[in-house]
C-alpha cells in the first residue's frame, strides 16, 4: 500500500513529490507528458505583475519558497536550473516612469521595485525613456527540470510513462486502486488533462493557450529580461525567448501562423537589430476563471485530491501550493480559503 499515486509531472507534480519525498512518503507517478505548458514556459520567477505595477497573488510568501525550493532540486538533479537574471520593464512614455516610482512606494512593491530610473545603454533597444528594474527575479529551466526530474523518478522506478487509464482505476472506503497499485491517496497534477478528468473536470479549468518564439540575434547583446509589449529572456549562446501570446479558444499544442505574426509586430516596436527564428512551441496553461489555483479534496471521494490551476505563475506558485496540499493531507492544517476547491462545490452537485 503507497502513501500517494500522483498523475502528472509538470511543475505541479514535481514539487509536489520532492514534498512527499522529504516526509518520507511513498508514491508512484503516472504521466504521458501531454500537457506541455511546464516544458514550454519562459521560466520567469516575477512577483510583480508588469503591465500593471502591482504585486502578484502571494508573491513574498511564494518567493521565500521558491529560491530554497530550486536550489535544492539543481543540487539533488545535478543540474543547473536557477538562472537569476534581473527583469526591466521598458517605460513608453514619462507617465509610465511617474506610475513606476508611485508604485515603488507603495508596501509590499517597495521590496521588489528598484527606485533607480536605468538609462539604456543597448543600441539594439528603442528604449529612450529607459526602464524600471525588478528585483530578486529568474528564470527556471522548466525544459531541463522536467526531463531530469522524470530521469530521477524512472531510475528510482517511481515513474510510469502512460496515459492515465479511469477504466483501470477504483475507488474505495479509506484507499484507492490502480491496476496492479494500492495507495492511501491519489493526486491529479495534470495540468489542462484535468479537463478529460471524470471525477474533477466540473471545476472551472478554462486552459489559455501561450506561443513562444526562441530567437538568434547576435547583435542583440542583452543579459537582461525585458519587458514592452513582449518578453524578451536570455538564454545564452545568442538566443532569446520571446513570448507570450494570450489565447482562450484554441486548445491544440500547435504553434499557430497568427501568433508568431502577433509577437514579431510585438518584438519590432522595440527590437532595432537583424534576428533569426530558431524555434516555436505552444502549451495550454491551466488557467481558472478566478485566476486562483485548484487545490483540495474531491467533494465526495475524501480520496481523491487535485492540485492544479497555476496559470502562467506556475515557477513561483508550484512549490507554495504543493506545500499547502501536504499541509492539509497530513497535518490538518486548513488550506488557503482562496485555493480550496471548496469555493466551487455548487458546481459539483449542478452536474
Amino acid at each position: 500500500m503507497l502513501d500517494y499515486i500522483v498523475v502528472g509531472l509538470g511543475l505541479a507534480g514535481i514539487s509536489f513529490c520532492e514534498v512527499l519525498e522529504k516526509e518520507g512518503k511513498s508514491f508512484k507517478v503516472n504521466t504521458d507528458n501531454s500537457q506541455q505548458a511546464s516544458q514550454v514556459a519562459g521560466g520567469l520567477y516575477n512577483p510583480v505583475i508588469l503591465k500593471r505595477f502591482t504585486l502578484a497573488w502571494k508573491a513574498k510568501e511564494q518567493m521565500e519558497l521558491a529560491q530554497p525550493f530550486y536550489a535544492d532540486l539543481e543540487q539533488k538533479l545535478g543540474k543547473k536550473l536557477d538562472y537569476k537574471v534581473p527583469v526591466l520593464r521598458r517605460f513608453a512614455s514619462v507617465e509610465e516612469q511617474n506610475a513606476w516610482f508611485e508604485a515603488s512606494d507603495k508596501l509590499g512593491l517597495n521590496h521588489f521595485l528598484s527606485t533607480t530610473l536605468i538609462q539604456n545603454k543597448n543600441p539594439s533597444i528603442d528604449g529612450s525613456f529607459g526602464f524600471g528594474e525588478v528585483k530578486y527575479t529568474g528564470r527556471i529551466d522548466t525544459a531541463t527540470l522536467v526531463e531530469s526530474y522524470s530521469d530521477y523518478l524512472q531510475k528510482k522506478g517511481l515513474l510510469e510513462r502512460e496515459s492515465f487509464d479511469f477504466s483501470c482505476f477504483e475507488h474505495q472506503e479509506g484507499h484507492i486502486s490502480y491496476k496492479s497499485i494500492q495507495a492511501k491517496q491519489i493526486v491529479f497534477s495534470c495540468g489542462y488533462g484535468l479537463k478529460n478528468n471524470p471525477y474533477f473536470n466540473y471545476l472551472p479549468l478554462n486552459g489559455t493557450k501561450g506561443e513562444l518564439l526562441t530567437i538568434k540575434a547576435p547583435d542583440y547583446k542583452e543579459e537582461n529580461v525585458i519587458k514592452s509589449s513582449v518578453f524578451t529572456i536570455p538564454l545564452g549562446s545568442d538566443l532569446y525567448r520571446i513570448g507570450a501570446t494570450y489565447k482562450w479558444k484554441d486548445k491544440t499544442n500547435e504553434p499557430t501562423e497568427a501568433a508568431k505574426k502577433e509577437l514579431l509586430d510585438k518584438l519590432k516596436t522595440f527590437l532595432k537589430c537583424d534576428f533569426e527564428i530558431v524555434d516555436h512551441v505552444a502549451g495550454i496553461r491551466p488557467t481558472v476563471v478566478d485566476r486562483r489555483p485548484l487545490v483540495g479534496q474531491h467533494p465526495e471521494y475524501k480520496n481523491l485530491y487535485v492540485l492544479n490551476g497555476f496559470g502562467s505563475r506556475g515557477v513561483l506558485i508550484a512549490p507554495y501550493a504543493s506545500a499547502q496540499l501536504f499541509n492539509y493531507l497530513e497535518r490538518q492544517i486548513p488550506l488557503d480559503p482562496v485555493i480550496n476547491i471548496q469555493r466551487f462545490t455548487k458546481k459539483y452537485y449542478k452536474n
